[in-house]
């Protein structure tokens, strides 16, 4: 009876969690417009964007952990988590980028262990398997990025304030930039035991 509950709790798409996961996909593109509202001739937003990161990052702690204790895992939980993170990454890649706070070869390293990841999910969708759990170091990885591009974001202004927050800015950049590549190496490399693994059964 109690594993019968937890597969429908599984299942569920409206759970507390989930929602928490939907509305931080729909901070995206609004997180997104205001990094750029300036580049448009639109006022500075940098602290209403600034915000929205916040609560972004607020929201990604509690989904992973209302999920765990009220027992509400899900399949979609496990896709859109993931997936609100690095559609945050994405546009804070783009918008910092843009503006030219972050420089076009952190920009190019990031995007290539997407790509890298990109292409992992698609051979093992080939064999019919769902992406890996996310693991605590790309987890880490996420954290210290979250952290980084809103003191960066900072660091384009002038004061001693705005020169601390990029001392401590690309302090976290350089982390989370070697965390995000050590997380996707060791995931290509659980991909790879997948798959072999699936091979050698056939």
């Amino acid at each position: 009876m109690e594993v019968q509950e937890t597969r429908v709790q599984t299942d569920r798409v409206l759970t507390i969690p989930n929602i928490l996961s939907m509305a931080r996909l729909v901070g995206v593109p609004v997180f997104l417009w205001l990094i750029l509202w300036p580049e448009f001739g639109g006022p500075n937003a940098d602290l209403w964007a600034l915000l929205i990161l916040a609560l972004s990052g607020v929201s990604d702690y509690l989904d992973g952990k209302l999920a765990r204790r009220w027992n509400q895992i899900s399949s979609l939980g496990r896709i859109l988590d993931p997936a609100a993170d690095r559609l945050y990454i994405l546009s804070t890649l783009v918008g910092l980028t843009w503006r030219e706070i972050l420089p076009l070869w952190l920009t190019a390293a990031l995007l290539a262990r997407e790509l890298m990841l990109l292409i992992a999910v698609g051979f093992l969708g080939r064999h019919r398997y769902g992406p890996p759990q996310v693991n605590f170091l790309g987890k880490a990885a996420t954290f210290n990025l979250m952290y980084a591009f809103p003191l960066l974001l900072l660091s384009d202004r002038r004061g001693w304030l705005h020169e601390l927050a990029t001392v401590f800015g690309w302090a976290f950049a350089g982390w989370g930039t070697a965390l995000y590549w050590w997380a996707g190496i060791l995931y290509v490399v659980q991909v790879h035991r997948i798959i072999r693994a699936d091979a050698t059964a056939d």
